[in-house]
């Protein structure tokens, strides 16, 4: 990959939402920056609440092509918690503060590292939460503690992934670890 990537995590700025559900993708971004990555990278915290992301990634991200050197680390409901996908041009599958990114660079063609935050059954199937003020409720709750230690054990994971995506490029990644 000759262009150096620009790593956004999203998150909702200010202590009351530093351990929620909804910070996950600032959360990984924090720790990669504390590991120091093995490829240069620009790691990027945006200071707007989720639902206005693309506001201060469009002040970055200046063009549709510099957009397909971006990369969104974010929380997903549609995964479970302990699962990560790696995608590229796709929709914002119902996540406000893709969606606001979309809107704003006026493209879906940058890369997303998806963290899953979703509960599961016993067996393993998906649970997520029905209902707007349900889902509002959880993805703004914080971690309960046996999730925060499933989530700082795949934390290691998550950082090898963004390496992988930041040495080999988005598609090698892609292959190796989805």
């Amino acid at each position: 990959m000759s262009q150096a990537l620009t790593i956004f995590g999203l998150g909702n700025p200010g202590a009351a939402y530093e351990n929620t559900r909804h910070n996950t993708g600032a959360r990984l971004v924090t720790a990669l920056a504390d590991q120091k990555p093995k490829k240069k990278a620009t790691l990027l915290l945006p200071m707007t609440f989720m639902n206005k992301s693309g506001e201060a990634v469009a002040k970055v991200i200046k063009s549709k092509k510099a957009a397909e050197n971006l990369v969104v680390v974010h929380d997903d409901l549609d995964l479970p918690l302990g699962k990560f996908k790696i995608s590229f041009g796709r929709s914002s599958g119902g996540h406000r503060g893709v969606e606001s990114i979309i809107k704003k660079l006026k493209t879906q063609n940058f890369i997303r590292l998806r963290v899953g935050i979703a509960p599961t059954t016993p067996s393993g199937k998906l649970k997520k939460p029905v209902g707007e003020k349900v889902v509002v409720d959880f993805i703004l709750g914080k971690f309960k503690p046996a999730e925060e230690l499933k989530l700082k054990k795949l934390t290691p994971k998550l950082i090898e992934t963004l390496d992988a995506i930041l040495i080999d490029g988005w598609p090698l990644a892609m292959n190796r670890f989805n």
